[in-house]
């Protein structure tokens, strides 16, 4: 059975002394603008007779405004996890909160009401992507508000995940199929197919298994994690793979694609900060210096594969000028967030600091703002700025044989990334 740290989810980090400069324009990250871009988007909802039904998630090529997804889709959990971010901003670091402009006892029913429908995904055994659907809202819920339902639903789900679990393969299979205009893998009892986004999902097996004792749960997400670390990674340089397809009936490894990148060989960035910000979580929870050494070699590549101005290209290797993905820097910088607090390595800092910093300079979209009425009140009525998320350049996949293709977008979860550094620097001292 796998150990786990006991105190990860106990104890804040300690206050430090940071010397790395800061660059002014990364106090955007607490400004009133991020607040009501995600109230502005959630209020309307909140009048409802009943919690609503589908959740932002993209923003429209060449348009501002929000598509929405149904709660099954896998990024569901970013929205709600975005305003219950909030909350805890506000409980947990109330200085940087405009508590003036938005209610905290409002501002937790909209989270809450927001992530009612999330409770109903949590059994599901169809998705790898049931962290992030569930455990950006719940586990806030649980921890912040006391929330039995909440903690009950994360548990759910961690078994859920853990079903997907094959010891032949040594992994969680991530998809049970595979289709764009190149190949097509649909048959699970024959190709089970492992995707790098997955390593993200392995902190909700360790925190459950903390919660309740059940120290499977983390043996099959080291398990994962390893078997990962052998097959996704590219040696020497530490680039990754995306989707591994493994032969279901002897495990072995059949085929090193590309699903979301540009071709098999190229280096997709997100995919990169995936791995980034996954073997950083496992490290935190397991202890073990190979994942912490993964996790800072992951990084290093991302960072040496940058342009000039700090913004990573959805694929490291795709012909210039092409699209950006600001998901794959908010992904990356909450991975070097951890590192630092594993090491205190003040390089690691410097380096997610310098992704927020760049992201802000060429992507922030115009800002949003609480508006008032003829007495000078403060409304629940927000001036969006005319583009709903918080930063623009964001590519959910490019990849020449895809079905569908969506490059140049406000994304939810480049939002939630974005909101979650900024309460990790909080959390951190560095603010």
């Amino acid at each position: 059975m796998t150990a786990i740290n006991g105190n990860t989810l106990k104890k804040s980090a300690p206050r430090r002394k940071v010397s790395v400069a800061l660059d002014p324009v990364l106090e955007e990250l607490f400004s009133e603008s991020v607040v009501a871009k995600i109230w502005g988007v959630a209020h309307p909802a909140t009048l409802a007779p009943s919690p609503p039904t589908t959740v932002p998630d993209y923003t429209a090529v060449g348009g501002t405004d929000y598509v929405f997804a149904e709660f099954d889709w896998w990024t569901s959990g970013f929205f709600p996890g975005s305003l219950f971010a909030l909350v805890e901003r506000a409980i947990k670091y109330p200085e940087v909160f405009p508590s003036d402009k938005l209610n905290l006892v409002k501002l937790q029913f909209g989270a809450t009401w927001w992530a009612q429908p999330v409770h109903g995904q949590a059994p599901r055994t169809d998705t790898h992507d049931i962290s992030f659907m569930v455990q950006p809202s719940m586990q806030r819920a649980h921890e912040l508000l006391g929330d039995k339902a909440a903690y009950n639903s994360m548990i759910v789900a961690a078994r859920a995940l853990a079903s997907r679990y094959d010891p032949k393969v040594g992994a969680i299979r991530s998809w049970d199929q595979a289709i764009n205009y190149r190949y097509s893998f649909t048959d699970p009892a024959k190709d089970f197919l492992v995707i790098i986004d997955n390593m993200c999902n392995l902190r909700l097996l360790y925190w459950a298994a903390l919660q309740t004792g059940d120290l499977e749960l983390a043996t099959i997400a080291t398990k994962h994690a390893e078997t990962t670390l052998a097959h996704h990674i590219r040696y020497p340089d530490w680039s990754a793979h995306h989707l591994l397809v493994y032969d279901a009936e002897t495990g072995d490894v059949k085929h090193k694609l590309q699903n979301q990148g540009l071709s098999d060989d190229s280096t997709w960035s997100r995919g990169q900060a995936w791995a980034i910000m996954g073997y950083a979580e496992t490290y935190e929870w397991t202890k073990d210096p190979k994942f912490l050494d993964a996790a800072i070699n992951l990084g290093k590549y991302f960072m040496s594969r940058l342009p000039e101005d700090g913004v990573p290209h959805w694929d490291f290797d795709a012909p210039r000028p092409t699209y950006r993905d600001t998901s794959a820097a908010m992904a990356a910088a909450n991975g070097f967030l951890i590192i630092y607090q594993a090491t205190s390595d003040e390089t690691y800092l410097a380096d997610a600091l310098y992704l927020l910093s760049s992201a802000i300079k060429l992507s922030l979209s115009p800002r949003a703002s609480f508006l008032t009425d003829k007495d000078g009140n403060t409304t629940d009525v927000v001036d969006l700025g005319g583009f709903d998320t918080i930063l623009k350049n964001a590519t959910i996949n490019n990849n020449p044989d895809a079905h569908r293709k969506l490059a140049d977008t406000g994304l939810v979860y480049a939002d939630y990334y974005f909101i979650l550094a900024g309460n990790k620097l909080l959390e951190l001292g560095v603010f």
